[in-house]
């Protein structure tokens, strides 16, 4: 599977698209806005420079794309206000994948930018807001042109399957299962650990090169506490795996298929990362805290609404539908709908008997000043 042209969420504003099935993605966010606003005033509390520049990291597209930065400006504009300081001109550069629906974002700027004019008035330093295809596992940016970074529900995703899944004979060693299971051996489960190492340390260290002395970032991603890798939000792909081989069974999919299919994903356990943002050495680690983000109740305040399997469903297919079609091929979109029926009726039972959670860990970071050359 080649991540980089086959992972994105689906585009559009059907019924299965991500535009209408991100609500939990929407909670993460709230959940990272006050280490959002710390992370951004930290950057001015001593000066405020003529260009600011932000970074999100796998925006995705659909009402979620611009929350942070419009939340970002808004702390920019009233710091400014407050110092009676001009306002600085703000480069936002909206990063995904290039198969991101980057069209949907671009679409939605119009009036994203009548917005700031209408409420931050003529004052109000310019904008520039581009998008930046390509992954984050390498250079995006140019050296030092970066004061924030944010990304929110992306560094879970890894930037390839992880070899070592198969034995040196082409059996597969995680035969009838998606992602780390109870049953995976132990080399599975240490494949995904390892794919995670490399990716993440890269991730650092091109952000590293990327961002001023002093920048912050801020990431959230699914993770967990449990030293168990099978544990948590991994009980998502566990149900997708027996729906697919419910439907081996009976001929509408290929068994082999099923076996050879592996997600590019890995959720970090909290010593993972900060045993790799230690090790890699070119941030200080500020926060790192962990919430709960349940699957089976969703709400603000007072009022809750829970989940149905076919709402999660819907969710979990508007993530995963573009890589389950590119490795099943297009027959698989002839039987999507079963597939997700089934999937839904079995988060229902699983609910009934489970207390359903992820694990979201939120970190913020500093970047370090370089060593000085001897």
């Amino acid at each position: 599977m080649e991540v980089i042209t086959v992972l994105h969420m689906n585009k559009g504003a059907g019924e299965t698209s991500y535009a209408k099935n991100s609500t939990l993605q929407s909670k993460i966010i709230s959940i990272a806005k006050p280490f959002v606003e710390e992370a951004i005033l930290g950057n001015l509390c001593s000066d405020i420079p003529e260009s600011l520049g932000i970074a999100d990291l796998g925006c995705s597209s659909g009402p979620n794309a611009l929350l942070v930065i419009s939340k970002a400006i808004d702390i920019v504009h009233a710091k400014c206000v407050h110092m009676s300081r001009p306002a600085p001109e703000i480069r936002v550069y909206l990063n995904d994948l290039p198969s991101n629906d980057f069209n949907n974002i671009f679409m939605s700027l119009p009036d994203f930018h009548n917005k700031l004019k209408v409420e931050k008035g003529a004052g109000f330093g310019p904008c520039f807001v581009s998008g930046v295809p390509g992954s984050f596992y390498g250079r995006l940016f140019p050296s030092k042109s970066l004061h924030f970074v944010h990304s929110s529900s992306s560094l879970h995703w890894l930037s390839q399957v992880p070899s070592g899944l198969d034995s040196e004979a082409g059996i597969t060693l995680n035969k009838g299962k998606l992602y780390i299971s109870k049953t995976s051996p132990e080399c599975v489960a240490r494949a995904y650990a390892d794919q995670f190492k490399r990716d993440f340390t890269l991730f650092l260290q091109s952000r590293s090169a990327e961002m001023v002395t002093g920048g912050r970032m801020v990431l959230s991603l699914m993770g967990r506490i449990s030293g168990d890798p099978s544990a948590e939000s991994a009980f998502l792909w566990e149900l997708l795996s027996l729906a697919l081989i419910a439907m081996a069974s009976e001929g509408l999919v290929e068994e082999t298929k099923v076996d050879s299919f592996n997600a590019p994903y890995y959720a970090p356990s909290t010593e993972e990362l900060k045993w790799e943002i230690t090790r890699e050495g070119s941030f200080v680690l500020d926060y790192l805290e962990t919430f709960e983000a349940g699957w089976d109740y969703f709400g603000c305040g007072e009022e809750y609404v829970q989940f149905s399997g076919q709402r999660v469903a819907k969710m979990v297919r508007a993530v995963v539908e573009s890589m389950l079609e590119s490795h099943f091929g297009g027959g698989i979109l002839v039987v999507m709908d079963e597939l997700f029926r089934r999937y839904a009726d079995m988060v229902d039972d699983y609910l009934t008997k489970n207390r359903a959670k992820n694990i979201l860990v939120v970190v913020s970071l500093t970047r370090k000043e370089a060593p000085r050359s001897p």
